[in-house]
């Protein structure tokens, strides 16, 4: 439910309220200790110095791995638009800002595991991750067995699709 209160858009589910902000006051309300924690996408590098520069534009991903890796944790983090700008245009709905802001507060992400890794090197255009995400949808425990592929566009790395 969306709603204005102190002259700010708020959406709230059964379990929370957040406020609606543009990305870079997101970030400036991040609170430090997120920024030391491991990063929510395994990789056991803190979230600073993991995914943190990517989703403020100050890195780009160097392999498929990593956009893949740097997408889960803007799952986790509902960071709606990372999640388009990383969405290859080809395969980019036009309804994919409003389809994410509507399903994004119902999920609560828990872990990620790499089940393998195909191609998507620094040097190469085309790569494939399969993955395992477990998370819970308002409540219940679910699992997401998915085989992403990611090409390049304009030299970044975005995901194209599931059908890998």
């Amino acid at each position: 439910m969306d709603f204005l209160a102190h002259g700010k858009r708020w959406n709230c589910n059964r379990r929370r309220c957040f406020q609606h902000s543009p990305v870079s006051e997101t970030f400036e309300k991040i609170p430090k200790e997120r920024h030391l924690s491991l990063c929510p996408c395994k990789s056991k590098k803190s979230y600073q110095d993991c995914c943190l520069p990517f989703h403020q534009n100050k890195a780009l991903p160097k392999t498929a791995e990593a956009l893949m890796r740097s997408r889960y944790s803007a799952f986790f983090f509902r960071l709606v638009d990372y999640l388009i700008e990383t969405t290859h245009p080809d395969n980019r709905s036009q309804n994919l800002k409003r389809e994410l802001e509507g399903t994004i507060h119902h999920t609560d992400w828990k872990f990620l595991t790499i089940v393998s890794v195909s191609k998507g090197q620094k040097d190469e255009n085309r790569g494939k991750v399969e993955f395992i995400a477990d998370y819970y949808w308002d409540g219940e425990v679910q699992q997401l067995h998915e085989h992403s592929r990611f090409r390049r566009y304009k030299g970044k790395w975005k995901y194209y699709d599931n059908k890998g």
